[in-house]
């Protein structure tokens, strides 16, 4: 196949690509660069996509012996994540910016500008497998063998359509320290580079600080399920539901007991705290979803509500305009905004956007 190597700069790309080339595949390499400011620089482990990235891709294609550019994706992923990612807050939801990196950028920008230059497929180094075991056969999504490294959750937004054209060399490793042993062994010079983590556009990791900065302060209360004012704050974009820490209170709940953000109300500028069982719920709510294959009401499922979550237990109650799952043990912290994924043993079956915390 033609394949277009998305080469982030890191390890984990930079052996997906060789391992796309040694396959006997026609592979071209190429840089995303996300940032606006051409001058960032990398900060150990935080920042993403900065001029180091860029020049750590480009040794490691020329190592590997294939042709690489860099396309300059930063209105896009401006547009389309941080803008989206500023608007979720702003609106009381918790988005997940890496799930939008993957479902817009990842994905469908660069999904539809290798289609248009003739590539077959996509090729990058997300950790999950794509195996031809959908209905007749059809391509279909699962976990990556290394599970603490699985990041099909953030890969379920892509849809069946672009997993039949995405290629994930490194899913068949058991863990990463396999996957820097093989950079080492093809004397790759990425392969002791730290991994990135945090939100890659808010390199100093204070997101409060960047949410405030962009959004502006916005003073609110901070109220008990009862609307008894507790304190105040500063911008409810601030808090997200399930929120322990940062809460800005100076006395504790009765009995000592900690209290947890319940809900967001930006249209009141509140913010409503309480007990963890009021957290709590067995039935998930969530819309537009994004089927791998046919549902139906009554199949049993597993259903993960975060990146690094743990999959839980659940029959699907309703299939069609709205997704609803309810789950064979309570779950605390269900966020608005955030990704609902369903799984049928390691193999995805659809994914969707989860709404506020049902009754």
């Amino acid at each position: 196949m033609k394949v277009l190597a998305a080469m982030s700069g890191g390890v984990d790309s930079a052996v997906a690509a060789a391992r796309a080339h040694e396959a006997g595949h026609d592979v071209v390499g190429v840089h995303m660069a996300l940032s606006k400011n051409r001058a960032e620089t990398r900060t150990g482990s935080r920042g993403c996509c900065t001029v180091e990235d860029a020049a750590d891709a480009r040794r490691a294609a020329e190592r590997i012996g294939i042709p690489f550019y860099v396309w300059d994706l930063s209105d896009d992923f401006h547009d389309l994540v941080v803008s989206d990612f500023l608007a979720e807050y702003a609106a009381g939801r918790t988005p997940n910016p890496c799930v939008r990196c993957n479902e817009h950028i990842k994905f469908a920008t660069l999904m539809e500008r290798a289609r248009a230059l003739g590539f077959d497929a996509v090729c990058t180094g997300h950790y999950a497998d794509v195996r031809a075991d959908g209905p007749d056969g059809a391509p279909s999504l699962h976990r990556a063998r290394n599970l603490p490294k699985d990041q099909s959750y953030v890969l379920a937004v892509m849809g069946p359509e672009a997993v039949s054209r995405a290629v994930f060399p490194l899913g068949v490793f058991e863990d990463k320290e396999a996957v820097r042993a093989e950079a080492r062994a093809r004397r790759l010079g990425v392969s002791t580079k730290p991994d990135s983590y945090d939100i890659c556009f808010i390199a100093d990791g204070d997101t409060r600080g960047f949410l405030e900065r962009s959004l502006g302060e916005a003073p609110g209360e901070v109220v008990d399920a009862d609307g008894t004012v507790l304190g105040s704050h500063r911008g409810t974009f601030g808090f997200t539901v399930g929120q322990r820490k940062g809460l800005g209170l100076d006395r504790p709940a009765a009995g000592g007991a900690p209290r947890y953000v319940l809900d967001v109300k930006p249209e009141t500028r509140q913010v409503v705290v309480g007990a963890a069982e009021l957290l709590s719920t067995t039935l998930l709510e969530a819309s537009a979803p994004i089927p791998f294959e046919p549902l139906a009401p009554g199949r049993e499922v597993s259903a993960q509500i975060r990146a690094h979550g743990e999959a839980l237990p659940g029959i699907i109650e309703q299939a069609d305009d709205v997704l609803r799952v309810r789950l064979s043990s309570p779950v605390r912290g269900v966020a608005p905004g955030q990704t609902l994924v369903l799984y049928d043993g390691d193999r995805v079956i659809a994914s969707a956007t989860l709404e506020r915390r049902a009754a």
